[in-house]
């Protein structure tokens, strides 16, 4: 028993009985802690509590403390129906609640819901119990409650936030249809359309029906086009298979040129995680150009340009995200910590790349979000190893603190990365056995292992990890470009290798790195305009230096020799040790 928890809680009981309890002529006596302003100000009046009432709400609590719940909940749900209190109410839902009586709790707080017909907290009080003893079909009522009890100025409000009272409801198909139903009114009307709109979506969304909640977002943004909430939606159906979904976000970016930044933000990172780099970059160019103040941009814009070898203008972006940062200008301590360190780690990074590691060292002493001290200390083990001390930088990261499995785990790969950065493939391909043996169930382990057998030359045992790969996750979209890459790369089973690259883009059409598998494929097969045109794509969206040396080849290989030759040296700038680019100028014997 938590008595201190117990005792605290007969104290509040005691403060609210005796403040409302009629002044006598007696010797005062401390009432205990008082109640918050707001709290007082639903006591009754001192004529309903009487001394008996306060005897009854006594017993009721000592009650409960002491495990007879039920007549505790029953001693203080009489007490509410008696004093009309809207805290006895509550806390005899919450005594239900606490010693798992749905039943009891729901009786608790439709009483009180009859008892004070114009409480919102009443109301929502049925309204989650009802979803947490799973009778969605009687959520109706009081949805539509909910909406009537709100304020005119915050119904569109209250509306947005109807899903994520069914966040835990099993069947998600009813809830959405439920809220359908219960926002009948609200759909059609002028000043919540849109709001209406929206939350069905969300819930249609949740219950998996996307064709519908793209519907629904439609009509939201036809209703009310500069309301960012259909926009949000639409990113969150935003897939190959729902065109649409984008052309959504995209006319209220166009209609509203000052959007929030996290609009753009989260619609950059929706292109991030589709590998659509270049687009994503034109959006976090216009966050940070409208919104300069606005830290958020400028780290995520940092990160992307050092991807892209972008250095200078990386440097620029993160110094500028550690500027604002350090005004205390961010949302939270904790987030604005998290940044700091991820803005350290890619400003060390791009010193590393710089060959500068005395600052590298100083950017990564700065880091002080312990969990960033990790990847901190495995950068430090990439300095040392690139000064020649690859068995101290090894010996660093394997000295990192084990708490739990995952901690094991990231060591392990920071190890294998490490490895990997130094070309020990062999080293890090035995590592990567002792990893699938001790995590059988990650299959990027699988394709990482499969990866470092191709470095090694050990093609069929590389081909054995692939397909054991694409049979325990079949959408491994990676496996099978990688699979087809090196088929069409060895120039053997053409057809074959084709098949797999476009079961690859079935699952990530955008991907430009699967383009590329893609090109070169068509290169192979002969058919050399179509491979240009895929290239020339390809590396638009992304430019870099493994695109750069297919792409250059299939120029060359036409007699458009200049041209060639100016993309594998835009492709050297992006990365001058790339083994694919180095390996085919040394092939054609092309000196740049």
């Amino acid at each position: 028993m938590n008595y201190h928890g117990s005792m605290k809680q007969l104290l509040c009981v005691f403060s609210v009985l005796w403040l409302a309890l009629p002044a006598v002529p007696a010797q005062p006596v401390s009432p205990g802690p008082a109640l918050p302003p707001a709290a007082l100000s639903d006591v009754t009046s001192p004529s309903s509590l009487d001394g008996e009432l306060f005897y009854q709400l006594l017993i009721g609590e000592i009650k409960t403390r002491d495990g007879e719940v039920a007549t505790g909940f029953a001693l203080i749900l009489d007490a509410a129906r008696k004093s009309n209190n809207a805290q006895l109410y509550q806390r005899a839902a919450d005594i239900a609640l606490q010693s798992r009586s749905g039943d009891a709790a729901l009786q608790a707080a439709r009483a009180w819901a009859q008892a004070q017909p114009a409480s919102r907290e009443a109301n929502r009080y049925v309204l989650q119990i009802l979803i947490a003893l799973n009778r969605i079909s009687e959520t109706a009522e009081p949805l539509k409650t909910q909406v009537r009890l709100a304020p005119l100025a915050e119904r569109s409000l209250a509306i947005a936030g109807l899903p994520r009272f069914y966040a835990r409801a099993s069947d998600k198909k009813l809830a959405a249809s439920v809220l359908e139903q219960a926002l009948a009114n609200e759909l059609s009307a002028h000043a919540t359309g849109a709001a209406a709109w929206t939350a069905v979506g969300h819930m249609r969304l949740a219950a998996g029906e996307m064709p519908g909640a793209l519907a629904a977002a439609e009509l939201a943004q036809a209703l009310e086009p500069l309301a960012e909430g259909p926009a949000l939606l639409a990113l969150e159906l935003m897939a190959p298979k729902l065109p649409r979904a984008e052309s959504l976000v995209q006319k209220y970016l166009d209609a509203n040129p000052q959007a929030l930044p996290a609009v753009r933000m989260a619609y950059a990172r929706t292109l991030l995680d589709a590998q659509r780099y270049a687009e994503a970059g034109v959006q976090l160019q216009a966050v940070t150009r409208d919104k300069p103040d606005y830290p958020e941009g400028w780290l995520v814009l940092g990160s992307l340009q050092l991807q892209d070898n972008q250095l200078a203008a990386a440097q620029t972006s993160l110094l500028r995200f550690v500027e604002l940062a350090q005004r205390g200008q961010t949302q939270a301590q904790e987030q604005t910590s998290r940044g700091l360190s991820q803005a350290y780690l890619s400003l060390a990074q791009l010193a590393e790349k710089r060959k500068d590691f005395a600052a590298a060292e100083n950017w990564l002493d700065k880091i002080s979000n312990s969990q960033e001290l990790v990847q901190a200390q495995t950068r430090r083990a990439s300095l040392l190893a690139k000064q020649g001390q690859l068995a101290q930088a090894r010996q660093l990261i394997r000295q990192l603190p084990e708490r739990n499995p995952e901690d094991a785990r990231i060591k392990l790969m920071a190890e294998i990365d490490l490895l990997r950065e130094q070309k020990e493939y062999r080293s890090a391909y035995q590592l990567l056995a002792q990893a699938v043996a001790l995590f059988p169930n990650e299959p990027e382990l699988l394709y990482d292992q499969a990866m470092m057998a191709e470095k090694l030359d050990l093609l069929p045992e590389m081909e054995r990890l692939l397909r054991q790969l694409i049979q325990l996750k079949p959408d491994h979209h990676h496996a099978y470009n990688a699979l087809g890459y090196s088929l069409a790369d060895r120039n053997v089973r053409l057809p074959e290798a084709k098949e797999l690259i476009q079961k690859a883009l079935a699952y990530a059409p955008a991907d430009p790195f699967i383009r590329d598998s893609l090109g070169w494929v068509e290169f192979r097969l002969g058919n050399k305009a179509e491979a240009l045109r895929i290239f020339d794509a390809a590396y638009k969206a992304k430019p870099d230096a493994e695109i750069a040396a297919h792409f250059g080849e299939v120029l060359w290989s036409l007699g458009q020799r200049d041209k060639a030759i100016a993309v594998w040296k835009e492709g050297l700038l992006l990365n001058p040790d790339n083994d694919t680019l180095v390996e085919t100028l040394k092939r054609l014997r092309v000196k740049l």
